[in-house]
């Protein structure tokens, strides 16, 4: 079985593990860009945690130590600012995540409104209570692709809701794994 979601002590049935602390010396030297949330930009190496900010549901996702493949993980549905904090410093800690992706939903003309504001504020706060490295990665249609997806793959309507946000998030996080440029801006789908 693969070890991409294996234990601190080898066991890959449980897919949780140590301290995100232990991951600090993957980060890279610090650079700012408007895609990241400071001035640590998120490691290429080490697992990273993607997120599908919502205001009643976040969508979770992660990916391997060496950035290969994201998988779903779960939709966690909010219920308040120390729940909902508790869940991502637990999260971020038995993954041994070194760094996070928070999906940012802009308009068709690559501008940011209140709903990428809502996301950056919340991308900020998992940063900070998490000691993590944040970066910002274009979110349009991940829903409705992932809608899409489940649709074409026969899952009933009322499970689709059910896997939609985690989904989502994975399509987040493995759009920017997979760039060669994780500091671009999004840009107009319009020209």
């Amino acid at each position: 079985m693969s070890d991409i979601f294996e234990r601190e002590d080898g066991d890959a049935s449980d897919r949780r593990s140590s301290s995100p602390a232990e991951s600090s010396d993957a980060r890279s030297s610090p650079e700012e860009s408007p895609a990241t949330g400071g001035t640590h930009p998120v490691p290429s190496e080490g697992r990273l945690l993607g997120l599908d900010y919502g205001t009643r549901r976040i969508g979770v996702a992660v990916c391997d130590d060496m950035q290969i493949i994201a998988s779903p993980l779960e939709n966690y549905t909010r219920s308040g600012e120390e729940a909902d904090g508790h869940f991502l410093r637990e999260m971020a800690t038995e993954y041994r995540v070194a760094g996070l992706v928070v999906g940012l939903p802009v308009h068709m003309s690559g501008d940011e409104g209140g709903k990428a504001a809502e996301a950056r504020a919340f991308g900020d706060w998992v940063s900070a209570i998490t000691s993590l490295p944040v970066a910002y990665w274009d979110e349009r249609y991940t829903s409705s692709m992932a809608e899409d997806h489940l649709r074409a793959a026969g899952v009933p309507r009322g499970r689709r809701k059910e896997l939609r946000d985690k989904i989502a998030a994975q399509m987040i996080l493995q759009g920017f794994i997979d760039s060669s440029d994780r500091s671009q801006l999004p840009y107009s789908l319009r020209d």
